[in-house]
């Protein structure tokens, strides 16, 4: 990756080329733990320095160069204090202190990386999470967010891993075709967490993080063309197509977010829609149906409603159904609660939901009041659904999901009146 245009943000370069970095340095000194202390420090050492003088001509070399570098001094420093010369600080030992930038393999080692840190030696878990924090990118409180952890359980998690690697002596290079079918899984879990984060963020300021959905589909793709019979890895690819697909249309001009239900399905991506359902079409007759192609399925109902109104929701129901069958997540849950008050109305849904309060899982995560405050608008408890729409705003990093749901708040208030409110 060369030539990177200064219009793009240095935050957004580093992010894309950090899990390329990394894979070199980690290829040549075999110390995964040390290499992303020095891929962060060159990636600190980029966001001081390239304001000032400019972003170089090739941005991975020079991150690269840099990070080898601080392997050198990390290797020397270890050898002086256990008084001996390891076979490692040698061959790190030539690295000048000198600003020209030596030539880097261009190669990009980001799926050698995903599939070593899904190695078997880790547990699922903290395989996982190690590649979403070393491919994709994501910050500690981040991937908790994901799995629905406290942050301070994820960080240990991923010092195990990193340590469980160390210790294993993983070899640095693409499994073969049978280790790869072994981890498969577990690469496929990662890639959609990844995508999920991007689609949408859970903290900061945007609604989404494109750079996380895109290298989502990029690592998707390849994974599907190593692995062409693997009805799942088509069906991630199909979901994520299917999904991005409405990107343009998530958000208005001022960064607000818009519901499903209101998007412009003329700014949705035809092209990404087709690609996604004939897939998905090509897929599904093969048998052996997983849980990412029934979201597929569901999320190629959606997109092929003309309007919000024309939406199949028997068959997005019946389809959930199926999916709570294989997966415990309480996402589904949630999701099927929604699909059935658009059914059956919505006290169906808000008896559903009151089956999801006792999992540990949803106690914190907005999305349960979220979903709480809409099925009490649509049964006409317009007072319930204020308090649960800004109980939802207050455990929710994301502003633009923040500002909608404190929007639907006020917008419900206002229509109660002051008095009715405080009754």
């Amino acid at each position: 990756m060369t030539g990177q245009s200064v219009d793009v943000p240095i935050e957004h370069v580093l992010r894309d080329l950090t899990p390329q970095v990394l894979g070199a340095v980690v290829r040549r000194f075999r110390d995964f733990a040390a290499a992303e202390d020095a891929v962060q420090e060159a990636s600190l050492a980029a966001a001081l320095h390239w304001p000032r003088e400019g972003p170089p001509e090739n941005p991975r070399a020079w991150l690269t160069q840099v990070a080898f570098r601080r392997m050198a001094d990390h290797i020397r420093s270890e050898s002086a204090r256990r008084r001996r010369e390891s076979e490692l600080a040698q061959e790190a030992a030539y690295a000048p202190e000198s600003t020209v930038i030596e030539t880097v393999p261009e190669k990009d080692d980001t799926l050698v990386l995903l599939f070593m840190c899904c190695h078997p030696a880790l547990t699922p878990p903290s395989a996982i999470a190690l590649t979403l924090r070393a491919v994709g990118g994501l910050t500690t409180a981040e991937i908790a967010h994901a799995f629905l952890v406290p942050e301070s359980t994820m960080a240990q998690r991923i010092s195990r891993a990193k340590q469980s690697i160390k210790n294993s002596g993983i070899p640095f290079q693409l499994p073969t075709t049978e280790e790869q079918a072994q981890r498969l899984r577990a690469v496929l879990h990662v890639l959609y967490l990844i995508f999920n984060e991007g689609y949408t963020s859970s903290v900061g300021p945007e609604l989404r993080r494109s750079d996380l959905t895109q290298e989502a589909l990029r690592l998707t793709r390849i994974v599907h063309n190593l692995q062409p019979g693997d009805t799942e890895a088509a069906g991630l690819l199909a979901l994520m197509l299917l999904t991005d697909a409405r990107r343009r249309a998530r958000t208005s001009a001022a960064g607000e977010l818009i519901p499903l239900a209101q998007q412009d399905r003329a700014l949705w991506d035809k092209q990404q829609i087709a690609e996604g359902v004939a897939l998905l079409s090509a897929t599904l007759p093969k048998g052996s149906v997983g849980p990412y192609q029934l979201q597929a399925a569901i999320a190629a109902v959606h997109d092929e409603a003309a309007r919000a109104d024309d939406t199949d929701w028997p068959q997005i129901l019946a389809l959930y159904d199926l999916l709570r069958r294989m997966s415990d997540n309480p996402m589904v849950g949630l999701n099927h609660a929604i699909a059935a008050a658009m059914v059956h109305g919505p006290t169906k849904g808000l008896e559903l939901l009151d089956a999801l309060k006792a999992d540990v899982r949803l106690a914190d995560h907005h999305r349960l009041d979220a979903v709480r405050a809409h099925l009490l608008e649509l049964a006409g408890d317009h007072k319930g659904a204020v308090m649960h729409y800004r109980v939802a705003a207050g455990k929710t990093g994301s502003l633009p999901e923040r500002n909608y749901l404190l929007t639907q708040a006020a917008r419900l208030s206002s229509e109660l009146g002051p008095m009715n409110e405080q009754e």
